[in-house]
């Protein structure tokens, strides 16, 4: 396996395994997310790439027999020390999920209720609500289009709006890190070629980790790559991790050129 990206990491996971009750979904997996870039993770179905992503910020303990062995190091520490709150974890490593979920409310309560739970409060010297409702929906790329409609419900926009606004409703929280689930596998091209715009975008001030199936769409938004592939005892392995230009052109594991050329998966 290629060296890992390591100059300003974001996140470090250590030879991390989870488990759904006595099943392994990924084993042993060690890579190291840089700060500011976007980072995809690849590989056929079933193969644990959304379990890994959600191992980030711990969103797999929503179930009950889930369990992580090793360490992920995000800011110095063990996120899963058992003193680290995971709803503290969740805020500054934030989710966005395959299917747009935005709330039954208003587009402009869709953003300020992320922002009020995480506890903002204008003031002197901080933005007003408003401002900052509309900062965030400018960050999503979706201001010019909701400006004059924003107290209408967020489920009457269109999919790939839908899930601009669950990015803008990320963004309230103030992350350091964005998830994203296979953030445009339900929407159209051109929804899915704004998304893609924004991801490149929003690594000016955020690193992003994003599962894709969709092979082309890593090669064109991310710098790094991480190939999984299942192991023959079905649990999800890292075959090969580096820059996506080496990754997609000079492969060092044969599992990842048959993978990237068609040749499996």
């Amino acid at each position: 396996m290629t060296a890992e990206p390591t100059l300003n990491p974001a996140i470090e996971a250590r030879d991390i395994s989870l488990y759904y009750g006595d099943f392994r979904a990924v084993k042993n997996i060690s890579m190291t997310v840089e700060q500011n870039k976007v980072t995809a993770i690849i590989g056929p179905s079933g193969c644990g790439k959304s379990t890994l992503l959600r191992a980030f910020n711990r969103m797999n303990e929503l179930m009950p027999s889930a369990r992580l062995e090793g360490e992920i190091r995000f800011m110095g520490q063990n996120i899963y020390a058992p003193e680290v709150d995971p709803v503290r974890v969740r805020r500054q490593i934030g989710m966005v999920f395959q299917k747009p979920n935005p709330f039954p409310k208003s587009i402009y309560d869709n953003v300020a209720w992320g922002a009020r739970i995480n506890g903002f409060k204008s003031g002197i010297g901080t933005p007003s609500m408003d401002d900052w409702v509309e900062h965030c929906l400018r960050k999503a790329a979706l201001w010019d289009e909701v400006k004059d409609k924003l107290r209408q419900n967020g489920l009457s926009l269109s999919g790939g709006q839908q899930q601009r606004l669950c990015i803008a409703r990320t963004i309230a929280i103030q992350p350091q890190i964005i998830l994203m689930d296979e953030p445009a596998s339900a929407l159209d091209p051109i929804a899915t070629l704004k998304i893609e715009e924004l991801m490149r975008e929003l690594i000016e001030e955020y690193s992003i980790i994003v599962v894709t199936h969709n092979m082309q769409q890593a090669a064109r938004v991310s710098d790094y790559t991480a190939f999984l592939n299942m192991d023959t005892d079905r649990a999800g392995t890292l075959v090969e991790y580096g820059p996506t230009d080496r990754i997609f052109t000079r492969p060092v594991d044969p599992r990842t050129e048959a993978y990237i050329t068609g040749r499996f998966g």
